[in-house]
C-alpha cells in the first residue's frame, strides 16, 4: 500500500515528509517527458535551457502537491487531528493522519483545505503572469495554445495548467479523492451515519474507478500505451481504495461503541526519563528483553519511546549516566499514543502498530495508563465481530 516503508526527506511544521521509492521513478520520468515538451515550445533554446525548465516544472509541481497535503495536515492539527507525516509517491502525495474525523463539519473541513490551497497555487501563477503583463501567453501556454513562448511564461503556464488539472481531479466526488471526502461529508451530515456516508463516497470512487480502467483501455487501443496504462492502473487503485473503504466502514459499524480503554492492558511497564542509560539496561532491558519502553516524565506523562539500540549505543559511547529522557526515538515517538476514550477503531489507521508493534494509551493529562499490542487488537477484532472471520 502506499505510504510505506518510505524515505524521509526532511521535516515541516513539525511533519515528516517522505518519499516512497516508485516516486523517485516518477520524477524521473517528469523530468525527461517535460524535456521534450518544453523543447517544443522554447523554439531556438538549447536542450540545457529546456531541461533545467524540466527540473524547475518538476519541483515545483511536487512543492505543489507537498502544499496541497500540508493543507490537509494544517487543517487537521486545527481539529486535533494529528499527522504521522506526508508521502510522496506514484500518483501524488497523501496525508497520514493519526484519526478518522469525529464529525462531518471536520471531514469537510480536512478534505476542503488540500483542493483550497491548489486553488490559490492556480490563483498566485495568474497574478505573478499579471504583473509581469504575461497574463495572455501564460493563459495560451496552459492550455496548449501558444506555438512559441519564453521560458518564464512556459514554466508559469505549466504550473497553472497542471494545477488545475490537480484541483479538478481531487474535486471529483468519488472516494478516496478530495471531492469524494467532502461527498462523504454531506451524506454523514444528511444521514447522521459516518458510516452511510462512507458507503455512499465509496460506491462513487467504485463506479468512477471503473470509467478510468475504461478509458485506459480504450487508450491502448488507440496506441497510446503510456496514458492508457496510466488511466488503467490509477482507475484500478482508485476503485480498490474505495471497495476496502465500503468494506471497513461495515465493519466500523460492527465495532461501533468499542472503547481502546476496553481493550487495553491497564498495567503498561514504562522507566523514568530521569532513568540513566546504564540503569535502563539493567534495569529493564535485561530484565525483560523487550526491544523497546515507553518513557514518562515524573508525572507519569508519557514523553516517548526508547529502543534498545539507543541505550546500548550510549553505553559503548562511554556515557552510562545519560539520562534516557536524551535518548528518545523521535521516529517511533511519533503519533504512537491514542487517548483511552478512542473508539477502537482509531487503533487501525496508527502507524505505531506496524513500527513498534504497539500503540501506548494516555488518559486526558497524557498520563500513561495502557498499552495494546497489535496481537491484542488483534484478538479484540476477531471476538468483536465473530462472523468476520
Amino acid at each position: 500500500m502506499f505510504g510505506e516503508r518510505s524515505i524521509k526527506l526532511f521535516s515541516v511544521f513539525g511533519i515528516r515528509v517522505g518519499a516512497n521509492p516508485s516516486w523517485f521513478i516518477f520524477l524521473f520520468l517528469m523530468i525527461y517527458w517535460l524535456s521534450g515538451y518544453f523543447s517544443d515550445i522554447l523554439i531556438g533554446s538549447t536542450n540545457t535551457l529546456s531541461f533545467g525548465i524540466a527540473i524547475a516544472a518538476t519541483l515545483l509541481f511536487f512543492i505543489s502537491l507537498l502544499l496541497h497535503e500540508l493543507g490537509h495536515a494544517l487543517a487537521a492539527r486545527r481539529e486535533g487531528i494529528s499527522t504521522s507525516g506526508i508521502d510522496l509517491w506514484l500518483f501524488g502525495g497523501v496525508a497520514k493522519l493519526s484519526r478518522d474525523s469525529d464529525s462531518p463539519g471536520e471531514e469537510f473541513k480536512v478534505a476542503a483545505a488540500g483542493p483550497a490551497v491548489t486553488a490559490l497555487i492556480v490563483v498566485a501563477c495568474i497574478a505573478v503572469a499579471a504583473l509581469a503583463s504575461q497574463t495572455t501567453s501564460v493563459i495560451d501556454t496552459a492550455t496548449f495554445s501558444a506555438i512559441s513562448t519564453s521560458p518564464f511564461t512556459a514554466l508559469i503556464g505549466w504550473l497553472a495548467m497542471v494545477n488545475v488539472a490537480l484541483l479538478l481531479f481531487n474535486l471529483v466526488p468519488a472516494f478516496p479523492l478530495d471531492g469524494g471526502r467532502i461527498a462523504r461529508a454531506i451524506a454523514w451530515k444528511v444521514t447522521g451515519e459516518r458510516g452511510k456516508g462512507t458507503r455512499f463516497a465509496g460506491y462513487l470512487g467504485q463506479g468512477f474507478g471503473v470509467i478510468m480502467i475504461g478509458l485506459g483501455f480504450y487508450a491502448l487501443m488507440r496506441g497510446d500505451v503510456v496514458s492508457g496504462l496510466w488511466f488503467a492502473v490509477l482507475g484500478w487503485f482508485l476503485a480498490s481504495a474505495a471497495r476496502g473503504a465500503v468494506a471497513s466502514s461495515r465493519f466500523t459499524d460492527e465495532i461501533e461503541g468499542i472503547t481502546v480503554a476496553d481493550v487495553m492492558d491497564s498495567e503498561p511497564i514504562a522507566i523514568p526519563s530521569a532513568t540513566s542509560a546504564i540503569d535502563a539496561d539493567e534495569q529493564f532491558f535485561a530484565r525483560f528483553q523487550w526491544p523497546w519502553f515507553a518513557v514518562v516524565d515524573q508525572l507519569g506523562r508519557f514523553e516517548g519511546i526508547l529502543k534498545a539500540e539507543a541505550v546500548d549505543a550510549e553505553i559503548r559511547a562511554g556515557r552510562p549516566a545519560t539520562p534516557i529522557g536524551d535518548l528518545l526515538d523521535a521516529e517511533a515517538s511519533e503519533a504512537s499514543a491514542v487517548a483511552r476514550e478512542a473508539p477502537i477503531e482509531a487503533l487501525l489507521t496508527i502507524d505505531a502498530l506496524k513500527r513498534i508493534g504497539a500503540v501506548l494509551v494516555v488518559d486526558s493529562d497524557s498520563r500513561l495508563c495502557g498499552v495494546v499490542t497489535a496481537q491484542q487488537l488483534e484478538r479484540a477484532l476477531t471476538a468483536a465481530v465473530p462472523h468476520s472471520s
